[in-house]
């Protein structure tokens, strides 16, 4: 007989914090002009996520229904997808940067028929079209019932019999909402990667396992402390997104910020100005970004304040000494650890990682690189 654990993991995330410090922070929505800035507590995202799951609920969307989620980078955002989590309805993140074509294929092969999406998107001072992106997906997708419309810019999008406002539906709305019970194997959510075939192949993860990982992965690896502002910069419509801006921080209670923008809007200064002006201790990028700013004059970095800073991580592709050393030098001034973090879409959260180090101990430029190529070597024999 085979024995499994319920949980659900909006409980998890939202619920035990707001009972124990409703005022406190949960997000710090950076949006895409610098300083504009929209802070939301536990309790605010609680009541946010209940009102988006009814809605949900009362459209018939149940335990087992796939909902696509293309948004822009926003509290929103991360309630629709903590709501999904409550009624037991996995969900497909697709990057608010892809097109019409990679949407649909996404919103076909999970079969979903609920699509949330706003009217626009910022980016970089740009205006995106999401509306009318899915309303070409919609087109092609036969099995899509119902599309969700939130307001980001306040745009007039054309809304059709499918579309719904759904700022308006949640306002009608408790914001109270039981969750649903789920086996620590059933599904929390899809996440398509294109691997190396070059089509979209959905990646699975399911409740207890990954949560409990990124949780332990995010306190561990950035040494997160209760009362730290932590920053990942990287959109919801990555796995990184999902662990380490959504899942990760919010089961440990964190303030984590949610990053609109690009890193060089409006200046190669963006990332460290929004560091002195929020405060935040933890500051996770990518090396393609650190790469490209490190060609800037480093003015745009030492300008300003980044003495709250005590760690910086990197994510993506592996880091080169180059950027690791102007990372650690200049932006960290020589004194944060740097954890060069490698991982995948399928593992669900990092599994090569240094850990933060004390001041005295040696830190080494490409680290995950070389135990990736040891662990290879190993495996082969």
């Amino acid at each position: 007989m085979v024995f499994r654990g319920k949980l659900n993991v909006s409980v998890n995330c939202v619920d035990r914090h707001m009972k124990a410090d409703p005022d406190r922070c949960a997000l710090i929505w950076e949006k895409d002009e610098p300083g504009d800035v929209e802070r939301v507590s536990y309790r605010e995202l609680y009541e946010m996520m209940n009102r988006m799951a009814n809605v949900l609920k009362n459209h018939g969307i149940k335990k087992g229904d796939v909902v696509c989620i293309y948004m822009p980078v926003s509290p929103l955002a991360v309630a629709a997808m903590l709501a999904c989590a409550r009624i037991g309805a996995p969900h497909s993140v697709v990057f608010a940067g892809f097109s019409s074509e990679a949407l649909a294929s996404r919103i076909n092969d999970a079969n979903a028929e609920t699509v949330i999406t706003a009217d626009q998107v910022l980016r970089g001072g740009k205006v995106g079209e999401l509306k009318q992106m899915v309303d070409k997906a919609v087109a092609a997708c036969p099995g899509v019932k119902r599309v969700f419309v939130t307001s980001r810019t306040g745009a007039d999008v054309p809304m059709g019999e499918l579309d719904f406002p759904l700022e308006k539906e949640m306002s009608e709305q408790s914001t109270e909402c039981e969750p649903e019970p789920m086996d620590s194997e059933d599904t929390l959510f899809l996440l398509y990667t294109s691997g190396s075939t070059g089509q979209p192949k959905g990646v699975v993860h399911t409740q207890a396992g990954y949560l409990l990982y990124a949780k332990l992965t995010h306190k561990y690896v950035f040494d997160y402390q209760p009362g730290d502002v932590y920053g990942c910069v990287a959109d919801i419509g990555w796995i990184t997104g999902h662990t380490y801006v959504v899942y990760g921080p919010l089961c440990n209670g964190a303030t984590t910020v949610l990053f609109e923008s690009t890193p060089t809007y409006p200046d190669p200064g963006r990332y460290w100005e929004m560091v002195e002006r929020l405060r935040i201790n933890q500051f996770y990028g990518a090396p393609t970004a650190i790469r490209l700013l490190l060609k800037s004059s480093n003015s745009y970095v030492t300008k300003y304040d980044r003495s709250s800073l005590k760690l910086l991580g990197t994510v993506g592709e592996p880091i080169n000494a180059e950027a690791w050393h102007w990372y650690h030098d200049v932006v960290g001034e020589k004194r944060c650890p740097i954890v060069d973090t490698w991982w995948q879409t399928e593992t669900g959260g990092i599994l090569l990682s240094p850990r933060p180090a004390p001041d005295d101990s040696p830190l080494k430029p490409e680290f995950s690189s070389e135990a990736l190529l040891w662990c290879r070597a190993c495996s082969s024999g």
